[in-house]
């Protein structure tokens, strides 16, 4: 059984780590029991929202997920969040809770770093006005290399002895030395293809162990930055400077303080609000046919507000995007495996797609099964339409991602 996929949420004090954590873990409906066997005190479970299999189907009223919630064809499938405590600078000198930080950055496999680009917090997350935002991604950046970095540097001379009197590749090496990072040898393989024509690793000089480390780095934390309080007036600069810098790197903006006001006036049934979206409706717009709460002049002024400054001038909070961003990084594709090819149910009764599982686009179909399952004998496989599928076919969105597998009799999971 495959583990499962954990993203973590990196940032000083005051960036708004917590509130955009809040946000990305308020479900509104949470169905059933968690997903996941272990939730640590520092784990939640977040809600990456996709397209739904029902929709394709016209089947959205018939669709009652076992986790997490499914509206309108818009489907929230529970996601492993990590919140990574500790983040200070000289975190890998051990500084403040370093150790656990760098330590527990190792279960993630993608960060989300929220980085206050308002620039009214320092390094230290203290109220302050014109401090530059693009310290604290260097900083993150720097901390992770020299951790990794110290790490590998420390027993270089034995790990390159050891290399040359077993005669071992330089990816054998590579896993037993990067392992301890929760990277497998696929990744490691990754990390030597990006990085043709390296000379035999016992000729490596500091600056090329240096360049393998970075590298590596690219592949293992994969980083969606969250530049949040968009909505500052000193923002605009600061994200400007940020995405000249870092083109390549995946930047949402975001205001999750008013992702979190929002979603709170429509549990008080003050708005009419879907997550992620540009819109707010309120009685003056809807009527009181729509059923909501009149609202007083402060309240009413707040929201144009947050129309005019947030949801129209950006399209949306942003705090939906956040996942959807981590996913596309991952490269993550949902599967929806049902019983009952023809009607999408698992067992009796008419609700369809009951469930959805998360696995890397490009995975084999047999190892989908595995994931599910566990060690069982699989006799066929079949796709839409009843069509047969072969094991080592592989999944993509929209293509063998609702699949029915047949189970030898007597097989047993483990």
């Amino acid at each position: 059984m495959g583990r499962e996929i954990v993203i973590g949420l990196v940032g000083k004090p005051s960036s708004g780590k917590s509130t955009t954590l809040n946000s990305l873990t308020d479900a509104h409906a949470k169905v059933g029991a968690f997903p996941f066997t272990t939730i640590d005190p520092n784990k939640a479970t977040g809600y990456l929202e996709i397209d739904c299999a029902c929709s394709r189907f016209g089947l959205q009223a018939n669709c009652k997920p076992n986790y997490g919630y499914c509206r309108n064809g818009k489907r929230g499938v529970p996601i492993m969040l990590l919140d990574v405590a500790g983040l200070v600078p000289n975190a890998h000198l051990g500084r403040g809770l370093g150790n656990k930080f760098l330590g527990d950055l190792t279960e993630a496999d993608c960060l989300i770093h929220i980085v206050d680009v308002s620039g009214t917090t320092d390094a230290e997350g203290k109220a302050t006005r014109g401090y530059d935002p693009l310290q604290d991604i260097e900083w993150l950046q720097d901390e992770i290399f020299r951790w990794i970095l110290g790490n590998l540097t420390e027993r270089w001379p034995s790990v390159v002895r050891k290399h040359v009197g077993t005669k071992s590749s330089t990816l054998d090496t590579l896993c037993q030395q990067l392992g301890g990072y929760s990277a497998n040898k696929k990744l490691i393989g990754q990390t030597l293809d990006l990085l043709p024509g390296l000379p035999p690793l016992q000729d490596w000089n500091q600056e090329l162990i240096e360049k393998v480390v970075k590298t590596f780095m690219q592949v293992k934390f994969p980083t969606v930055l969250s530049l949040n309080k968009m909505d500052h007036p000193d923002s605009d600069k600061n994200v400007s400077k940020i995405i000249l810098k870092y083109p390549k790197s995946k930047a949402i903006l975001t205001s999750s303080i008013t992702e979190v006001f929002l979603r709170k006036l429509k549990a008080q049934n003050y708005i009419q609000y879907e997550p992620g979206s540009e819109f707010v409706d309120t009685i003056d717009d809807l009527g009181p046919e729509s059923g909501l709460k009149p609202l007083d002049d402060k309240l009413r002024n707040r929201i144009e507000n947050i129309r005019d400054l947030v949801l129209y001038r950006f399209g949306s909070t942003g705090v939906v995007q956040l996942l959807q961003a981590a996913a596309d990084l991952l490269q993550l594709v949902p599967i929806f495996p049902v019983r009952n090819i023809n009607s999408f149910t698992v067992n009796s009764g008419d609700y369809v797609f009951r469930d959805c599982i998360l696995v890397k686009k490009g995975t084999p179909v047999i190892s989908v099964a595995r994931k599910i399952m566990g060690d069982v004998t699989i006799a066929a496989i079949e796709g839409v339409g009843g069509r047969k599928i072969g094991e080592e076919d592989t999944v993509d969105v929209g293509k063998n991602d609702i699949l029915s597998f047949k189970i030898v009799p007597g097989s047993h999971t483990n």
